[in-house]
Formats: structure tokens, C-alpha cells, sequence
């Protein structure tokens, strides 16, 4: 049996799906005869629904697959694809194929080679599946000399990785929704979370490390921290001491709020809106998943959300959320909502998980 392929990439059936059609009876076409199949027409999806289908094929393609992204505008998952045997189970499910060259194992690998020959301040890296590549962004710190640097290691990785540029500069947005302070620091709130039946918040781990007793915006004490996590993660809980009512909802500015009844892993592609102290409301769109990014003065944090969100300093720990889902807490980026720029943001699913809370 042949398969059309990538060069360099051997055509292997993997996975339940394909397993499954195989124990069906389902023989796979030649070559030439799958070229020129019709393609089914690909499910309309949401966001969320499509993240859980892209969950699904992940299980199902196992190393076949090489990432995915949900697009708004026509409402489908694409997933990336090696081979054509994995683009007739992708495309059975209702998602968009997609054949690429870079297997998550070798964009894993880039990273790993970023991580040693190219941890330097200012920059971060994030795996971005519309590309097919491991992005490297340098911010305005970074000098000529670690940009030659840079440039040198990036372009060792071939067709893996690419460099860019931006304006602004990393940093933890210090200084969700409402306004939480405490010293001379603001920062805002998460999301209201239960823990054995007690009520505790979320916010940013760079906030907690700096600051222990929280206050609100007219003074009163409202709570103590509990667990803080920075660098390598970031998010930070904190207790309430304070016996007011503790709304599992998310500060709108507008007059209202936004209930919050549960949380989701955020797909590329999905459409996200961030809630905090000092910029209030804005929306945009999550560009990538899994970003390292170098604050400086060793505080490197991993696995959080890219986003083209803007944000600023009194921003951190604030919410992102797609309807009534928690996707974030606000860690830091560069830019202004003036001018724009990316931003990043903790997994509140790997927050809860390591805290032990849920939404509530």
C-alpha cells in the first residue's frame, strides 16, 4: 500500500482511529486514487469544540500529528499532518488536514536547542502551528550582539525556526478584573475559586511572590496568599479573609459581568477576551500555545498562552476567558493598548490542577 508523502517522512497508519478503520474493513486507496478523492466538507465548530476534537485526533494520530489551530473565520480545526494516511482520519473526523514538513518531535527539539544555545533576556519562543515552526521573538532590549547570536542558532535549525523583532519589551505586567493591591503593587484578580468548601482567588505568581496580604481597591484587607508558583509557572492563590460574597464572575467595566462556569484549554485561533485593573476590557485572539518567555533576571516561564492582546502594568493576574470558560491569568508581554503588542498568559487548567481548587 503507498501513500503520498513529505520527503523524508515515512507513511505510517497510527493511532485508534486508524485502527478502527482497519478493523472495519476500510481499505485505503493508492496514490494516484487518493489525490484526486473529493475531500468531506469539515464540521462547523466552536472554539472549545474544536479543541476538544483536536484533543481527540491528537490521541488518535499519536506522532502523525504536528499541531493544530482553530480558524474563526471558517469555523474549522486544521491539523497538521505527515502523511496522507493521517489526512484521511483528520478529515473523517470533520477537521482540515493540512501536510507539513516539522513533526512536533523535531519543533520539540528546536526548542530544546533554543533553551541551550539561546537563553537570552528579552526574547521568547513559542511553537506556532500555522507556520510549522518554533517563532523566536526578540524584544528591544536585546542587543546586536545577542541578535547575531540569535540569528546564528535560528538559522542552524533550518526551515524549523524563525526570528523576529518586536518593539516593545517582556516584562511581568506588575503594578482579570478587579484591582487587588498590596504595598506599594497593584495587581488584578483572576477568578474566584473553591477549596474544601472555602473561597480563594487566582492571580498572577509574580504578584504573590512580591506581595503576601491583598487588599481592594478602597483599602480593606480581603486576603493572605497561600500558594505562589514563579518562575517556570505563573499563578499565585490567595485566601480570602474577608467574609464578603465571592461571585464566580468576571468584571466587565461596563456595568456588568461575565459569569464564569467552568475552564478550558485555549486552541489557536480562539477568540479570547482579557478583564483587568489598569486597561479594563479588550479582546483578541490566541496566537500559540506552550510559550517560553524570558523575563530577564533568570525569571523564565514555560507553557503559557500567546495572545495579541494588549496589556499593562497593573494588568497582571487579571482574566482571560472565552464566554463562560477561564483560559489565563495575566503573566506579562510587551506593548501597550495604545499601540498593541503580545501577551502571555498562565493555564488556569495547570493553575487549579497544581492549586487543588475549582471555579466557583
Amino acid at each position: 500500500m503507498k501513500h503520498r508523502r513529505i520527503p523524508g517522512r515515512r507513511a505510517v497508519m497510527t493511532g485508534a482511529g486508524i485502527a478502527a478503520l482497519v478493523a472495519a474493513g476500510v481499505t485505503f486507496q493508492t496514490a494516484n486514487a487518493s489525490e484526486t478523492r473529493s475531500a468531506p466538507e469539515p464540521r462547523l465548530l466552536s472554539a472549545l469544540a474544536a479543541g476538544e476534537l483536536g484533543s481527540t485526533l491528537r490521541a488518535d494520530l499519536g506522532a502523525d500529528a504536528a499541531g493544530l489551530y482553530y480558524d474563526a473565520r471558517s469555523r474549522n480545526l486544521v491539523v497538521n499532518v505527515l502523511d496522507e494516511a493521517a489526512v484521511e482520519t483528520v478529515e473523517s473526523a470533520g477537521a482540515r488536514a493540512r501536510l507539513v514538513r516539522n513533526s512536533l518531535a523535531e519543533l520539540t527539539g528546536a526548542r530544546a536547542t533554543l533553551k541551550e544555545d539561546a537563553t537570552v533576556p528579552g526574547t521568547a519562543w513559542v511553537t506556532d502551528p500555522t507556520t510549522n515552526k518554533v517563532v523566536v521573538t526578540a524584544d528591544r532590549t536585546v542587543s546586536a550582539a545577542e541578535w547575531a547570536r540569535l540569528t546564528e542558532v535560528v538559522e542552524g535549525l533550518g526551515g524549523k525556526a524563525e526570528l523576529r523583532r518586536t518593539k516593545g519589551e517582556f516584562k511581568p505586567f506588575v503594578a482579570g478584573g478587579d484591582a487587588i493591591t498590596g504595598g506599594t503593587g497593584r495587581c488584578s484578580l483572576g477568578f474566584n475559586v473553591v477549596k474544601g468548601g472555602e473561597p480563594y482567588f487566582l492571580t498572577a505568581g509574580h504578584c504573590t511572590e512580591s506581595i503576601s496580604t491583598w487588599s481592594d481597591s478602597s483599602g480593606a484587607e480581603i486576603g493572605t496568599n497561600e500558594t505562589s508558583s514563579f518562575p517556570g509557572d505563573d499563578y499565585g492563590l490567595v485566601k480570602y479573609t474577608a467574609g464578603a460574597d465571592h461571585p464566580s464572575e468576571v468584571n466587565l467595566y461596563n456595568g456588568s459581568a461575565q459569569a464564569i462556569t467552568g475552564a478550558a484549554e485555549a486552541t489557536v485561533g480562539m477568540k479570547v477576551t482579557r478583564s483587568g485593573s489598569t486597561t479594563r476590557v479588550h479582546d483578541g485572539t490566541v496566537t500559540g500555545l506552550d510559550a517560553t518567555v524570558n523575563y530577564g533576571n533568570g525569571d523564565i516561564v514555560n507553557g503559557l498562552v500567546q495572545t495579541d492582546v494588549c496589556a499593562e502594568p497593573g494588568d497582571s493576574g487579571g482574566s482571560l476567558f472565552a464566554g463562560a470558560n477561564a483560559i489565563g491569568l495575566t503573566s506579562g508581554g510587551s506593548g501597550d493598548c495604545a499601540s498593541g503588542g503580545e501577551t502571555f498568559f498562565q493555564p488556569v487548567t495547570e493553575a487549579l490542577s497544581a492549586t487543588g481548587t475549582r471555579i466557583g
